[in-house]
């Protein structure tokens, strides 16, 4: 396994191979071929950002099985397909902004995020593999309000300036249909499940998608969340400035975000 993450360096994005002593640089593109240089640049020293700069962000809802049953909302029979915005993108320990037109009930969602590898349209599951680079943690905010009550549509409550961080790396050679998710706000777990919940496995997913639209190196695919999200607690809680959150997938790693007000 590897896990390929991308720092600013000389103030330019470059990716870098995650070793115990720091991030390698590499030589090439991640989505064709590429190699380790001999430059490590110390942790601390190198900040991270948004693994990939993805030209799309496609996103699953409702797919996780327990999570349909907390917002008594029928299984899917088939996905359940929405969008966020380039400008949602945010990076590890980037601030999750509560905005100022919908203050109020902003809130988490703890996803497994696949990473497209490779250009693909109208692949099989038994394709998919060949085609993804890998995974990533992702958080997809929505403000509920907007979503549900406002607009009754999804794309803008979910497409907010950075709604959708993504990090802290991609790790590759996992299967994504069985690794442990969780949530953590300000250190108490507010999600805990397995990707095995999920409603429609990632390589579905995958297939699916590549039959409605071409799929593009870099493209990321928000695969849905587990149940524990905050519109579905008693009494509900939503964040607020100060508020801490982790997302922590099995063989990936941590990604962490703080929140703060417009």
């Amino acid at each position: 396994m590897a896990k390929i993450a991308r720092i600013l360096h000389n103030n330019q994005p470059t990716h870098a191979l995650v070793e115990s002593e720091g991030f390698r640089l590499i030589e090439g593109d991640i989505f064709s071929s590429y190699k380790p240089t001999d430059t490590i640049i110390p942790t601390n020293n190198a900040k991270l950002l948004a693994p990939v700069d993805p030209p799309q962000v496609i996103c699953i809802g409702a797919n996780y099985r327990k999570h349909c049953i907390e917002c008594n909302a029928p299984i899917p029979e088939l996905p359940l397909v929405f969008f966020k915005l380039a400008n949602a993108v945010a990076g590890p320990n980037d601030p999750i902004i509560i905005p100022k037109i919908a203050p109020d009930n902003v809130d988490w969602e703890a996803e497994l995020v696949i990473v497209i590898g490779k250009k693909c349209k109208n692949i099989s599951e038994d394709q998919v593999d060949a085609h993804i680079l890998g995974y990533t943690c992702g958080n997809d905010i929505s403000a509920r309000d907007v979503q549900l009550k406002i607009d009754k549509l999804w794309g803008r409550g979910k497409s907010m300036d950075n709604f959708a961080p993504i990090g802290p790396w991609i790790a590759t050679d996992l299967d994504g249909d069985n690794l442990d998710i969780s949530l953590t706000l300000n250190g108490e777990t507010r999600q805990n499940s397995n990707s095995s919940d999920l409603i429609f496995s990632c390589r579905h997913i995958a297939s699916y998608l590549s039959h409605s639209m071409t799929l593009l190196p870099g493209t990321i695919i928000m695969t849905g969340t587990p149940s524990g999200v905050g519109m579905s607690a008693n009494p509900q809680r939503f964040l607020k400035e100060g508020d801490k959150l982790t997302v922590s997938i099995q063989g990936i790693g941590e990604l962490h975000n703080h929140v703060i007000n417009e």
